[in-house]
């Protein structure tokens, strides 16, 4: 995973002709899917570790192998950073690589569709909130799939904190952007370049030449 990643291919130009009329809808209605048992459970033990812990949290989310999340573990010291992804897969070949004891972050596998509504009702509000180089879900059925797209997105919103997302698509942001304006929050969207790649794929990408972008919102 060095330098032989393909850039984003879309049939979507610019941004989505829906993104409006999606976001504003979500924003109207509640969400009201049912919590998967899986990541309910996960959710009120680590309830428990929070407690414990009595610190600031940073959120990971879509950590994928949780290299990102040992990263931000160092640059929040303070913190208790929790790294989350879908894929048991993924996470599990965290421990080949890191040791997680004495340190202060841990791994769940969970679905942010549930997870993020958890936190939202448990009053949590992570001081940072990172989403690095999500699925870009790129053809044009699927901005639904997008999480500025998704039912969730609310929630996301209501957790607060500062956001960071990372993108080598720039509609990605842009739309992201957007949504943003929708429900009455200001961001900066910027191309950059760094020496210190966070994760596997923000080093494959700018290894391959690939334009690399960032948002920021501070959202309270």
């Amino acid at each position: 995973m060095e330098g032989n990643s393909r850039s984003v291919s879309s049939n979507q130009q610019g941004i989505h002709e829906n993104l409006n009329k999606v976001v504003q809808r979500h924003l109207d209605e509640e969400f009201k899917k049912p919590y998967r048992q899986h990541t309910l459970e996960a959710f009120l033990q680590l309830e428990k570790q929070v407690e414990a812990a009595a610190r600031p949290l940073v959120f990971d989310s879509c950590c994928g192998t949780g290299v990102s999340t040992a990263a931000l573990a160092e640059l929040h010291p303070d913190a208790l950073v929790i790294g989350m992804d879908k894929s048991a897969h993924r996470l599990t070949k965290h421990q080949a690589h890191f040791d997680q004891a004495g340190q202060n972050y841990l791994l769940l596998q969970v679905d942010l569709n549930d997870f993020w509504r958890l936190a939202v009702e448990a009053g949590w509000q992570p001081s940072h909130h990172y989403i690095l180089y999500p699925n870009p879900w790129p053809k044009s059925r699927h901005l639904q799939r997008r999480w500025h797209g998704s039912a969730v997105f609310p929630y996301l919103l209501k957790l607060g904190g500062q956001l960071e997302l990372r993108s080598n698509w720039q509609t990605y942001l842009e739309e992201f952007q957007v949504a943003l304006e929708l429900a009455g929050h200001s961001s900066q969207l910027n191309s950059f370049k760094t020496d210190t790649p966070i994760t596997a794929f923000e080093r494959k990408y700018q290894n391959s030449g690939q334009q690399l972008w960032q948002l920021r919102s501070h959202i309270d």
